[in-house]
């Protein structure tokens, strides 16, 4: 009686393979057949569920190489190569899908943004695309209208320096808009509230709190208050939504990016509910991008390092535990506060047009950090030691500094280089910073979205020297960082209009031309090419979760995460490429979305 052997996929035998079953079967006829039938099995014909044909297959590969064809069977890519070569693992149940001289690239990966509350922000109905004081006030004014007197309206994450004002409102201005309504404009950092919700909230002239801001002539309040005066406010409760209500509303966010080619994200921070929520989700066949959840853990920042050690290893997961579709992403930190409402923590004060945008009374200040030397110092080193990969929300250069200085020290007690440690933000890069981070080997998790928004504002607002700090991608690309894509998306569905937009290719298009949303192009020298900014939403992002081996580029042994582009990234005009979308999203080998225009043995619809 017979015992076969079976070789998976395709190629030759190897010379161990051929000894074990030389030792296993001395009668040389039995051998050859055993060689004969494996070669059979190992054919690479009839091998593939799906072939994609006629492409420009831009594989992301160590050599940026363009193929016509790509195999897939399974979740997996079998082969990549012209379309002679590919055809030849087509069979009778194989999908030949002709791309038609279409773009395809490997599936794109976001890595950093907020799904679990963007997706939640227009349950109930749609915040407004506002770009100027007017138009806040008119919006105001209707929910005053549709509101019963008392009603708190809540504007979530309104940054006014985007507004072409480019100035805070009023009291007067929230007050004569909503005179019975409480009014929060909710921006992260900062935020400004009218009369009645002060009145709500128990606020008063006398109130001590260093996050009221008071006019520094008449002492009262002026409206604007920093996040750390949140939790006075008096807000309604959240609307209380089941668990499976959250999770359709991730399914429902998640077919929006497929529509954009977002494969996979970096989901910003979170707790264990949401990891598991996204683990049940996979179990119940619900995703449609790959998840790697970052964590923000409770613990004393006064405890030892040693006590943070044994905190951490209380949650039983580290950084890389997981699969290929739910995994746990790094440790995470606020270290400052935001640009958009001055508190991120700078190089040098901010300067006389902040003090007057931003109600900055001290000609010295610099920002909000929230952590000494010495206590991040026993966190990053806790996280080290513990397995962790390390990332703070950092917005400003001192922040980056300072983040910089600790990594240099943990550095000393056990290279870093390979726990691929990141700055989220950073936003100022200076040319010494830029020299620390690549000898470090930290990743730069940047948000193309903040360009594209806050350039102008920022330019204005810190001058032309700093702005050429803002945001230098080429210059960091130069240097051997990976620089890592993401939208930091948080509230809103629309991806060109949503607070940050998280359309890839808009990012794209606004790195490649240095173009802001107001038409301004600044600090050009930093433009980067379109195959740069590829990789920053692909390889790069993938070498950021440790995955670069399983996905990222288009590789036989990769996962199918790929998508059909509606133009040709890499040589239409540059203004087209901000409006390109998928045609056809394939996570896995299953197609996620698909506009219907492709031609093939399958009509593929939305």
């Amino acid at each position: 009686m017979f015992q076969f052997f079976y070789f998976p996929l395709y190629g030759t035998l190897k010379t161990s393979d051929f000894e074990i079953m030389k030792e296993n079967y001395t009668n040389i006829g039995i051998l050859a057949s055993i060689m004969l039938m494996s070669v059979f099995s190992c054919n690479p014909i009839h091998n593939a569920d799906t072939i994609f044909i006629n492409g420009k297959i831009i594989t992301v590969d160590e050599n940026f190489s363009i193929a016509e064809a790509v195999a897939i069977k399974g979740d997996k890519i079998i082969a990549v190569g012209s379309n002679d070569e590919i055809k030849k693992y087509a069979g009778s149940h194989t999908q030949v899908i002709d791309a038609e001289g279409r773009t395809i690239v490997p599936g794109l990966i976001d890595a950093h943004c907020h799904p679990e509350s963007a997706s939640l922000s227009e349950l109930e109905e749609e915040i407004p695309d506002v770009h100027t004081i007017a138009g806040l006030m008119d919006w105001i004014k209707l929910q005053a209208v549709s509101k019963k007197d008392g009603e708190w309206i809540v504007f979530p994450k309104m940054f006014y320096t985007r507004l072409r004002d480019l100035r805070q409102p009023t009291l007067d201005e929230l007050d004569q808009a909503a005179p019975n309504h409480p009014v929060f404009l909710n921006g992260s950092f900062g935020g400004m509230v009218n009369s009645a919700a002060m009145k709500a909230s128990a606020i008063t002239d006398e109130t001590v709190h260093k996050g009221l801001i008071k006019d520094k002539g008449t002492g009262k309040l002026t409206g604007f208050i920093r996040a750390s005066a949140f939790s006075l406010l008096k807000l309604p409760p959240a609307k209380k939504l089941t668990y499976q209500a959250k999770a359709d509303a991730l399914m429902a966010m998640f077919k929006k990016y497929n529509k954009y080619g977002i494969t996979g994200i970096i989901s910003g921070y979170g707790d264990f509910d949401n990891l598991k929520r996204y683990r049940d989700m996979e179990h119940n066949g619900e995703l449609t991008v790959r998840v790697s959840q970052n964590f923000i853990l409770p613990f004393d920042v006064n405890d030892s390092k040693e006590g943070l050690v044994d905190s951490l290893n209380t949650f039983n997961t580290v950084t890389g535990d997981g699969d290929e579709w739910v995994r746990t992403g790094g440790l995470k930190i606020f270290l400052d506060g935001g640009i958009l409402t001055g508190t991120a923590y700078l190089r040098e004060p901010w300067g006389s047009r902040a003090r007057d945008i931003y109600d900055i009374n001290d000609s010295s200040y610099r920002g909000v950090i929230n952590y000494s030397y010495k206590e991040l110092l026993a966190i990053v080193t806790a996280a080290s030691e513990s397995g962790w990969a390390f990332t703070a929300h950092c917005t400003g250069g001192g922040g980056v500094d300072l983040l910089l200085d600790v990594f240099e020290e943990v550095n000393k007690i056990k290279p870093i280089k390979e726990s691929r440690f990141s700055i989220i933000h950073g936003n100022f890069y200076t040319r010494e910073a830029i020299s620390r981070m690549s000898k470090l080997g930290i990743l730069a998790n940047m948000q193309p979205a903040w360009f594209y928004k806050d350039a102008d504002a920022m330019k204005y607002i810190l001058g032309g020297e700093r702005i050429k700090t803002f945001s230098p991608f080429r210059s960091m690309a130069k240097a051997g960082i990976v620089v890592c894509g993401g939208s930091d998306h948080m509230v809103k569905l629309d991806p060109n209009t949503s607070i940050n937009p998280y359309n890839p290719f808009l990012a794209i298009w606004s790195m490649v031309t240095r173009t802001t949303e107001r038409g301004n192009i600044i600090e050009p020298s930093e433009a980067i090419s379109r195959e740069d900014a590829l990789k920053m939403y692909t390889i790069n992002n993938a070498f950021a979760t440790f995955e670069e081996a399983i996905k990222g580029s288009l590789e036989p042994g990769k996962l199918a995460d790929l998508v059909i582009l509606s133009n040709d990234l890499l040589r239409c005009p540059e203004d087209e490429i901000k409006n390109i979308y998928s045609e056809l999203t394939m996570v896995g080998g299953k197609v996620v979305y698909a506009s219907g225009k492709l031609s093939g043995d399958k009509n593929f619809t939305e």
